[in-house]
């Protein structure tokens, strides 16, 4: 068996090993990235369920003021009318 045929059994092995390893790490790096971008892509959303809560919180608010003047309004109106009567 010749130096370098022997030299290259050695390192074939070693090479094989390091190349296992470095595709490893390269496929926990590009789940590591896509987890990050999946988590922001859940922040985001979170963000928006919030904000759309506080614009469906605020409509409410609006309605239920708008009701109360429309409760007060049929009040009088009924009032009117009992008179009348």
């Amino acid at each position: 068996m010749s130096g370098g045929m022997y030299v290259f059994t050695i390192c074939l092995p070693f090479a094989a090993l390091l190349l296992i390893f470095g595709m490893r790490y390269y496929a926990a790096v590009k789940q590591a990235k896509l987890r990050y971008a999946n988590e922001e892509a859940y922040r985001k959303v979170a963000e928006m369920a919030v904000a759309g809560q506080s614009e469906a919180a605020a409509a409410l608010a609006s309605i239920e003021s708008s009701l109360s003047e429309i409760k007060i309004r049929v009040g009088a109106i009924e009032k009117v009318l009992k008179e009348v009567d």
